[in-house]
């Protein structure tokens, strides 16, 4: 697929979610299988006012191509300036017009723009005019189910310059709860000439052929389903490429991958913090196995490599 200039080989992207897709985690998604990938969420007025911690949320030295910048914010001058100066590091540049938490909301950022066309119109101009790089944007379906307007805010971009669209099919006040609407991507996608990513509910490779079967959209987008989960990637590669989905991973390789995740986040952190981002992963990495409540209680305090290798021991011996 293209995205303006940009060619997508696999229509397969992970979805940039606060606080998990770092770049240890992009990287490990990016070797299962995923096409592209996004950065976390990062605030344009940080990188203006030089926030020190913002430099952490993007690109990584194991990061590879396709990758995107996902920028909030709700000034069209330091957005478009901040995208301008960082755009060469990156494939695309992503307007977040879709995180429904208070905070962000509060402040006039993220699905908060979903009220305001006019502004979403002068953003993405602004943006759009000032890269050289593809501009998308995420937006959510709407505000609530009585306010449904991501078809207006989606062609607004589409006018104002936006090379996609990647469509969460929930509303703001749902949050992360009920059931995505595909229904409203597919509205979305019969209403733009650009592409569309879908995303929301692809929580298997079966998911992801229904999605893209259902509503015609271009892509597809897997978020919270990769917690733990980066097999997914593979599954969906397959049956996109018409192939067999190979098997769930037994826990030899889940302890395999765990040790490479591991290794990546304290490469990338040091050992102390590298340790503690961990500790929600292998929370993701044990839901649903047998004995997986002690696991998780083990993880909980894991500072060291030395504790890894303990936990990794009892991971093993839990059998298949």
């Amino acid at each position: 697929m293209k995205i303006g200039s940009l060619t997508i080989e696999m229509p397969l992207f992970l979805a940039p979610m606060a606080g998990v897709t770092d770049g240890a985690f992009r990287q490990l998604c990016r070797d299962m299988g995923a096409g592209a990938c996004v950065t976390e969420m990062v605030s344009a007025k940080a990188l203006y006012y030089h926030n020190r911690g913002t430099a952490q949320l993007m690109r990584q030295p194991t990061d590879t191509a396709p990758l995107g910048l996902q920028l909030f914010g709700s000034d069209p001058g330091i957005l478009a300036q901040m995208a301008a100066k960082v755009q060469d590091d990156y494939d695309f540049i992503d307007l977040n017009m879709g995180c429904p938490m208070p905070k962000i909301v509060q402040n006039g950022e993220g699905s908060a723009l979903l009220e305001k066309p006019e502004l979403v119109r002068d953003i993405v101009r602004t943006m759009a005019e000032a890269l050289q790089k593809p501009l998308t944007v995420k937006i959510r379906i709407g505000v609530r189910p009585e306010k449904i307007c991501g078809a207006e805010i989606a062609k607004i971009a589409e006018e104002a310059g936006a090379a996609a669209v990647f469509v969460h099919a929930r509303t703001r006040s749902q949050l992360y709860s009920g059931k995505a609407d595909w229904q409203e991507i597919r509205r979305i996608k019969e209403t733009l000439s650009i592409p569309v990513i879908g995303n929301g509910d692809v929580d298997s490779a079966e998911a992801a052929l229904r999605l893209l079967s259902g509503t015609g959209c271009d892509a597809v987008m897997v978020g919270r389903a990769a917690r733990g989960n980066p097999w997914i990637f593979r599954e969906i590669r397959a049956a996109l490429a018409g192939e067999s989905v190979p098997p769930r991973p037994l826990r030899a390789e889940m302890a395999e991958v765990i040790r490479r995740h591991a290794d990546a986040e304290i490469a990338e952190k040091g050992e102390a913090v590298g340790c503690r981002e961990l500790r929600k992963h292998l929370a993701w990495y044990t839901a649903g196995l047998p004995g997986g409540a002690a696991l998780r209680k083990l993880a909980s305090g894991l500072s060291c490599r030395q504790e890894l290798s303990l936990f990794l021991q009892a991971f093993l011996s839990r059998g298949d």
